[in-house]
């Protein structure tokens, strides 16, 4: 439906104020834009403009898309300026139609939705995809959704996720780029430029939106929604950062979080909102609750009403309420009785407007209706290669005793487990769009690739039924070597969806323990949204594969890394603890004054469990080996003007190209607030084919050196710092260098 020539703005009076701005021709283009959305907030009546603040849902049931009450005529009144999880281009199409040209001021509507990794071509979960460590193709992911989801009619994406998460157990873990603040900043830039393009006002990009401001991953005991304390300085330290990064990379609109900091919820959090956000990144967008998170207030005992809340969230620094009604309900009234001022609501109706023109909505609301454009390009074939590229990038080779795989054509495959044929569970939590229909499942994949495999369910995802175990069984003993596919379902990470015990669930477990007492090679592939306990998986099967939440392409990329047509490459963004006891667990925690020492009892270690993790950070195999020469700096000693150039060498020995992954880690040895025993600075991917070398190359300056002091000022102190290369995070500091 192309709707371009409808007339955008049909009410006269805002048509001729429209005539008089055109007339003032001395004022720059950008003038006039401020101009011209000052002008239309005068025009706007109080109910227009807390319309503007609000943000209602639509519903998507089996027989179609419907809206919920009185949204329609809230939006015919202009009370209701923004909806979500509306899309398709013709049904957006029709709700614009509505906004345009049945309201008053005929002020387009602005049509959000859960883009997390895809809209219908659904790409790995966040957390895979960060396993790939490339940021070139996590941003082309970002890009391709974003393309979809503007052809779906949509303008605006509830993404990226950049909370740093060290809880597996916390089901959002999925939606993020794991534990690291490095590598998490970096994949929050390349996710918010991808999602919002060059040109905003090019009718293939959407608004991107920086989540949950702030530290929503450290959420106690990992339980979702739960509360958070910590200091500030660890707030600047490590929870800050990467939405520093999405503010760097552009990004135009952020989401507070459920939990409270300091003891203030976040969407009151005035030094979240102004202090940090406004006032010392100049954050220029507008902010949105989560959902009903304003109301939640009244839970979590801060604010004693609804209409409370509302005031305590349009005074910090909330510029849109979704979903809760707060301000739809109250701001008129404490706006009539002082408690908020016309100037806060005026600022953050212009906030909105401001973001509305920038997509061009003013110029043509429909813009985003294009029947055709959304036919050629929602899971087009160059869509699916690319989801299919980026799910075996984004595989880690987790163990491969005696070089199990890759499996050989000639091999009689036993294909195993209740995920085999489970299209949904390919694609993960908050996966949009997407249909399982559209899946190419793993024994779809087999079928259409692979003649020499037999299939058996052999058990369900969870339950006590044990009647497929003989089958499986039966199966397995035909064969040269076993697959069992086993894991998670997609309900069991994501939102609310915290998890106690992590790891693969009973029924599934008992199965591959009878699988393994077969005495026949076992490969084990784990499709999960967060890391799992696997210890004794580890000790008795012969290959570990982490697929992940693949997306649509799972069964595809699956079969071509375990078949060797692509060598798995991806490097764990957290670490895998071995058992639920040692979390939180992560590579970079500070030392204590009683470090481990197996031989000294009072020191900080386990009774009943080793310190180490099960597979740590930045780790991952691949089906050829690298080998690290010394690696080397040009010089021991710096100034503060000076930079430090890292130089280390890198040999594929095997018989296979590969991709590798060096990683450079640092230590400051002495500072004025204790540091990291590691800290991520830089890593680079590449290719090498069987016997080649490449030198890596990698400069630092002061800057990476610095760090929040005793005072929170960023800066690097003058001492002792350590730095290794390596392929993860446990590669060895042994080069010192000196700041004077």
């Amino acid at each position: 439906m192309k709707l371009t020539e409808n007339i955008p703005f049909a009410n006269l009076s805002y048509r001729l104020t429209l005539i008089l701005l055109l007339n003032l021709h001395l004022l720059n283009a950008q003038s006039w834009t401020d101009v011209k959305i000052d002008s239309l907030i005068n025009l706007m009546t109080v109910e227009e403009k807390i319309g503007q603040l609000t943000l209602f849902t639509s519903d998507w049931a089996t027989t179609g898309p419907s809206i919920r009450g009185n949204y329609l005529d809230d939006i015919r009144s202009g009370k209701a300026g923004n909806i979500f999880n509306a899309h398709t281009s013709a049904y957006n199409a029709k709700l614009q139609k509505v906004a345009v040209e049945e309201s008053r001021l005929g002020i387009p509507l602005l049509f959000g939705y859960d883009v997390i990794h895809g809209y219908k071509t659904i790409f790995p979960i966040p957390l895979a995809e960060a396993a790939s460590w490339d940021l070139v193709l996590i941003e082309k992911s970002a890009r391709i959704a974003g393309e979809e989801a503007a052809a779906g009619g949509l303008h605006w994406t509830y993404a990226p996720m950049v909370d740093i998460a060290r809880d597996p157990r916390w089901g959002r873990i999925a939606e993020g780029a794991g534990e690291d603040v490095y590598l998490g900043s970096q994949i929050a830039g390349a996710r918010v430029r991808g999602f919002q393009g060059d040109d905003l006002a090019a009718p293939n990009t959407i608004l991107a939106c920086a989540k949950h401001f702030a530290a929503y991953g450290v959420a106690q005991a990992g339980r979702d929604y739960h509360t958070v304390d910590i200091s500030e300085h660890t707030l600047w330290e490590t929870y800050l950062p990467p939405f520093k990064a999405c503010v760097d990379a552009g990004v135009t609109t952020f989401m507070t979080s459920f939990n409270e900091l300091f003891g203030v919820p976040a969407s009151a959090n005035q030094y979240l909102l102004e202090k940090v956000l406004r006032d010392t990144w100049h954050f220029q967008g507008f902010v949105v609750s989560d959902y009903t998170s304003i109301n939640e207030m009244v839970n979590h005992g801060f604010a004693t009403n609804n209409e409370e809340a509302a005031k305590l969230a349009l005074n910090a620094g909330v510029d849109m309420d979704m979903q809760g009604a707060v301000y739809y309900d109250y701001a008129k009234d404490l706006l009539m009785n002082g408690r908020i001022s016309e100037q806060t609501i005026n600022m953050s109706v212009k906030r909105i407007l401001q973001l509305k023109n920038k997509l061009g909505l003013f110029d043509d609301p429909y813009r985003y209706s294009d029947d055709q454009r959304e036919k050629e390009i929602i899971l087009s074939e160059n869509n699916k290669a690319a989801a299919r590229e980026i799910a075996r990038q984004s595989m880690v080779l987790l163990s491969n005793k005696n070089q199990t795989l890759p499996l050989k054509s000639t091999e009689k495959i036993a294909l195993i487990g209740p995920l085999v044929d489970s299209p949904i569970d390919m694609l993960g939590s908050w996966h949009g769009s997407g249909q399982a229909s559209d899946v190419i499942s793993i024994l779809k994949a087999f079928t259409d690739q692979t003649t020499n495999f037999q299939y058996a369910k052999g058990c369900d995802i969870e339950g006590s039924d044990t009647t497929m175990f003989d089958q499986a069984i039966l199966v397995a003993k035909n064969a040269d070597k076993i697959v069992l596919v086993a894991g998670e379902d997609f309900t069991m990470s994501g939102e609310a969806a915290s998890r106690a015990k992590i790891r693969i669930p009973e029924i599934q477990r008992e199965l591959l323990k009878r699988l393994v007492a077969l005495k026949k090679p076992v490969i084990l592939v784990l499709i999960n949204g967060r890391p799992l306990c696997l210890p004794w998986e580890t000790e008795h099967v012969d290959a570990i594969l982490e697929a992940w939440q693949p997306g649509t392409m799972a069964g595809p990329a699956i079969r071509d890394v375990l078949y060797g047509e692509f060598n798995p490459s991806g490097k764990l963004p957290v670490t895998f603890p071995i058992d639920e006891g040692q979390i939180p667990l992560y590579y970079n925690m500070k030392n204590t004054g009683r470090p481990m020492d197996p031989n000294q009892k009072y020191t900080s270690k386990y009774l009943d469990m080793p310190n180490e993790p099960l597979f740590p950070f930045g780790y991952g195999l691949s089906y050829t080996t690298f080998q690290y020469s010394m690696a080397t700096v040009d010089k021991t000693e710096i100034e503060r003007d000076d930079s430090l150039n890292f130089k280390i060498t890198v040999t594929n020995t095997g018989h296979v190209g590969g991709q590798e992954i060096t990683q450079l880690y640092m230590r400051d040895m002495f500072a004025s607030v204790t540091r990291p025993v590691k800290e991520l600075k830089r890593f680079e991917k590449f290719y090498l084919g069987p016997g080649e070398s490449r030198d890596v190359k990698f400069t630092l300056s002061i800057e990476d050196l610095k760090f929040y002091n005793q005072e929170l000022n960023w800066e690097a102190e003058s001492g002792t710092f350590l730095f290794g290369i390596g392929g993860d995070s446990n590669t060895d500091l042994n080069i010192r260098v000196n700041l004077k």
